[in-house]
């Protein structure tokens, strides 16, 4: 029996409480007996739910407020109240991030997204350390997503062109608590979650955060998601000079992957029959694989941190991290149709291709970074500098089809048990090593009140060596070395305590065979080992501003990112060379926190122009490329909660604009499905807490049901569209 379902959003914890009223404490004068007003001293506004003052990452030493650059974090009040249970539905609450789905026949795997026309997979951070491998990230063990943009190579190294994200996850605390969380939904959807921390001594606590999921995606036949997730983490030394940290994180999935469905009848829909270019869509539901595909995916990480302050405000820290992950995955793609009888579109068939990835990705890294804060003169500095060591490597098997007969599915009815051949191995492996040995240096300089310049240095020597083991056992290594510089320099004035007006440079440096350390020998290849790494430069202009009690941040930023270096073929020599250019510019707002004690907000609009510049390929570069896929021009993003005594209300909207595939000169008419069409989406919540310890949350996501079109693929031929109208229950149990 088909079963319907969809990606389950996040249900794991209660929702917003009522704020605390800071209590003032006042003294009054006793020097004398007469009139005298009592001094009343106002303690610093309550925490704000949605807002944060300061990064995680010790590498931002300054306060939000006063950080020349645009960075977004989302909390996990507000991953709770949305019920966003991946990482790509968490980053919903962001503008300008739009996903993937992968080249022509392929779709790729784990977090595909992309931010400010480049992609971000590989600037994904844990704890401040990069995670690795084709993984579909969950939420259960965030404390809170930051979101840095612009390059932000001073900060991470390698890569991280337009921007970066960081992961903070939940670590042990004193204080003994513990939460529990089930979910059921529609698309058979069924969630639990544990949150526990327990103290055991005045020092010391022990925390653990596990989730275990069985569901399927809304709108999907026989696509299904499971998967198992625990966390441990223990801390001694609280409150004490020294603190030693050690945590781990265990990831368990078994999929049903999903190749999406055809493109045909979809909003510019080509094809060169007139019968197959005016035929009707097929059914959302319709699942072109086997129910035999398969994504298994094992994800293992292990952390251990030592913190000791040296006092007069100097932290000295070491990180020692150890990751793994594998993957293994057969998935079915669809192209080409075939109209068989063209008067009878029952009898139409469609082309598919089998895919199998079998991948590992480790890394090992070693962080000692020291915080201080000092005064020289009338200066005051805050600084951060550190070395870090890393190791990073992926080993792939190569399979192939070749011999094997792939039968055509049905257009309109595909028979989801049809008998489909397995890739083969063919005995060839590919494996890639990077090493990196990171210094770097950022220091906070206040002169006074008004003025800081906040700047960073980093130097990365690394070295890239890539293996390709032939199936005759044949062996071609390719090696790649260099130093990498990068900086950034920012400049703030602040003409009220609670505002800052800014202006930033920042740069990032990008190595041939960065995304998987594969080095190529070809020379038209952009991972030669021979080509120089690409070049990002980002300029931002912007302002922050604190209101209502520093319960509302605002702010406003205007930017422009140039990724220089990128290979395109001279039209005259016809060799490919590395004058291309990426050139994104746009302005962004925000508004985060609370306007009220019982109303919060969280908003954002990103409006963009990408291009490409002496993009040429092609003989004798003829074919230009002027623009950049899947770069709208204008994104929002809503989500607003109000609390009315045990009610809480949500809702959500967020809005993309169009999606151009089609960016090569090519006639769009011509080209399939040339682009992604502009949607509105719209979610709402209702949470109820019934008493102290128990409380109800009813998700309801798509709340008009509208038909849009999530993901395209690189050649239109297939898509995903997204979520039609669901939902889901939660309840949270506190003790």
């Amino acid at each position: 029996m088909a079963r319907k379902h969809r990606r389950s959003p996040r249900p794991s914890a209660q929702l917003l409480a009522l704020l605390a009223v800071a209590v003032p404490a006042v003294g009054i004068a006793q020097t004398s007996p007469s009139n005298t007003l009592p001094t009343v001293t106002v303690k610093e506004a309550p925490e704000v739910p949605y807002k944060a003052e300061k990064s995680a990452d010790p590498k931002l030493t300054a306060p939000l407020l006063d950080t020349p650059k645009t960075v977004q974090i989302i909390k996990k009040e507000v991953l709770e109240e949305q019920g966003a249970v991946t990482l790509m539905e968490a980053l919903r609450n962001t503008p300008g991030i739009t996903m993937q789905m992968g080249e022509n026949g392929n779709t790729s795997a784990g977090d595909t997204f992309q931010l400010r026309g480049s992609s971000l997979q590989q600037s994904t951070f844990v704890d401040g350390i990069r995670d690795l491998g084709a993984v579909t990230r969950d939420t259960f063990n965030l404390e809170q997503i930051e979101i840095i943009k612009g390059a932000a190579g001073a900060e991470t190294g390698r890569g991280a062109a337009t921007g970066q994200l960081n992961l903070i996850s939940k670590q042990a605390h004193l204080g003994d608590e513990t939460s529990v969380s089930g979910t059921v939904g529609t698309a058979s959807r069924k969630r639990a979650t544990l949150d526990m921390n327990k103290q055991l001594s005045e020092t010391s606590a022990f925390r653990v955060n596990a989730m275990v999921q069985d569901s399927g995606v809304d709108g999907r036949d026989y696509v299904e998601n499971t998967g198992q997730g625990l966390a441990l983490s223990y801390v001694t030394g609280l409150n004490t000079p020294t603190r030693v940290h050690l945590y781990s994180q265990h990831i368990r999935q078994k999929n049903v992957p999903d190749g999406g469905i055809s493109s045909i009848g979809y909003e510019g829909f080509y094809n060169a029959s007139a019968a197959i270019r005016g035929a009707a869509k097929t059914d959302r539901e319709n699942y072109y694989g086997s129910v035999n595909d398969r994504e298994k995916i094992d994800a293992d990480m292990f952390t251990a941190k030592v913190e000791h302050d040296l006092g007069e405000g100097t932290t000295v820290r070491n990180v020692t991290r150890f990751g793994k992950n594998t993957m293994d995955r057969v998935l079915t793609g669809v192209n080409a149709i075939t109209a068989v009888t063209p008067a009878d579109p029952s009898t139409w068939t469609i082309s598919r291709s089998r895919q199998r990835v079998d991948q590992e990705n480790s890394i090992f890294a070693n962080q000692t970074s020291m915080n201080t804060e000092f005064t020289s003169g009338a200066v005051q500095h805050s600084l951060a500098a550190g070395v870090e060591l890393m190791r990073e490597s992926q080993k792939s098997r190569l399979f192939s089809t070749t011999g094997l007969t792939t039968p055509p599915a049905n257009l309109y009815q595909p028979n989801p048990f049809d008998a489909l051949p397995t890739p083969y191995a063919t005995g060839a492996e590919d494996h890639g090593t990077t090493t990196t040995l990171g210094l770097y240096a950022f220091d906070n300089i206040k002169f006074n009140e008004q003025w800081s310049i906040n700047g960073g240095l980093r130097l990365d020597r690394y070295k890239t060596k890539t293996r390709e083991f032939t199936a005759a056992g044949a062996l071609n290594e390719l090696k790649d070395s260099d130093t990498l510089t990068s900086w950034s320099l920012g400049g703030v004035y602040k003409p009220a305590p609670n505002g800052s007006v800014y202006a930033s440079y920042a740069t990032s440096q990008t190595p041939p065979g960065s995304n998987n350390f594969l080095l190529e020998a070809s020379p038209t290849n952009a991972n030669n080992a021979a080509f120089d790494p690409q070049e990002t430069s980002t300029v931002e202009v912007g302002t922050k501003w604190e209101l209502l009690n520093k319960r509302l941040n605002l702010a406003a930023a205007v930017f422009r990112s140039v990724n220089d270096k990128q290979t395109s073929v001279d039209p005259v020599t016809n060799t490919t060379q590395q004058f291309g250019k990426t050139q994104v510019q746009g302005i962004e707002l925000s508004a985060v926190g609370q306007i009220t004690n019982f109303w919060q907000i969280t908003a954002g609009l990103a409006k963009t122009s990408t291009k490409q510049i002496d993009q040429r390929s092609g003989t004798n570069g003829a074919t230009i490329t002027d623009g950049v896929r899947w770069s709208p021009d204008l994104t929002f993003t809503l989500w607003t909660s109000y609390q009315l005594d045990r009610l809480t209300l949500g809702f959500g909207t967020r809005y993309v604009s169009e999606q151009k595939r089609v960016i090569n000169g090519a006639n769009p008419a011509l080209s399939n499905v040339p682009n992604i069409p502009s949607y509105w989406v719209a979610d709402a919540m209702v949470g109820y807490q019934v008493n102290d310890k128990l409380s109800l949350r009813l998700n309801v996501y798509n709340l008009f049901d509208e038909e849009y079109l999530s993901v395209l693929n690189n050649g239109g031929s297939r898509l995903v569209l997204g979520t039609p109208r669901s939902a889901m229950l939660t309840a949270n149990y506190k003790f």
